[in-house]
């Protein structure tokens, strides 16, 4: 495997934080671990380097293979990312598959639409900033200032999983106050908004 960065460089090691395949120059090393400098200046707050373009990066390839889960982000170079697309993938699938009410169904089916058009536009926007020698534009996986987006979907989906494992999702109570939820996440991504104004 090559370097994301110099592709025609053998790579000798991977970002710990990203999953990005790195070559010696690229490396940077702290206490044993390895990282990339974007994630290693975002780590310490400092604002990244901006990377050099990269004219081997297709971004209508990307677009074409992220239309399979995870692929359009090995494609890119994102091993942790496409880990987190199959299991996202994945495990909505398992939830639509067990024994939920018809609303949490359509609601889960809709979830799965819009994440599976997001996979390849994302794999494209990625391809397209690296090309251009831009920084990554945010994603759902990171999130603005690299907030765990991608784990809160996964925590979401498992919980939804156990419930309806242990048959707590048919309850009558649980069916009038899943509303709650959608209530507890915008209020939240209202107070994170609102914090940032000056």
């Amino acid at each position: 495997m090559n370097c994301a960065v110099h592709t025609e460089v053998p790579a000798t090691g991977f970002c710990r934080n990203c999953g990005k395949a790195l070559c010696p120059e690229c490396t940077r090393e702290v206490r044993g671990a390895l990282y990339c400098e974007g994630c290693l200046a975002s780590l310490l707050g400092a604002p990244a380097a901006p990377e050099a373009a990269q004219p081997g990066a297709n971004p209508g390839l990307a677009a074409a293979l992220g239309f399979i889960p995870g692929l359009g982000a090995v494609y890119n170079g994102q091993y942790m990312k496409a880990l987190i697309h199959v299991l996202i993938f994945g495990g909505i699938i398992a939830a639509l598959s067990s024994d939920l009410p018809d609303a949490y169904s359509a609601f889960l089916g809709i979830a799965l639409g819009c994440f599976y058009f997001y996979m390849p536009i994302e794999a494209y926007r990625t391809a397209q900033a690296r090309r251009k020698g831009e920084p990554e534009p945010a994603n759902l996986i990171d999130g603005p200032d690299r907030k765990p987006i991608g784990a809160l979907v996964l925590i979401g989906i498992g919980v939804l999983i156990l419930l309806a494992n242990f048959g707590l999702l048919q309850q009558e109570w649980l069916k009038k106050t899943w509303p709650i939820a959608l209530i507890l996440i915008g209020g939240w991504i209202l107070r994170d908004r609102l914090r940032k104004k000056p």
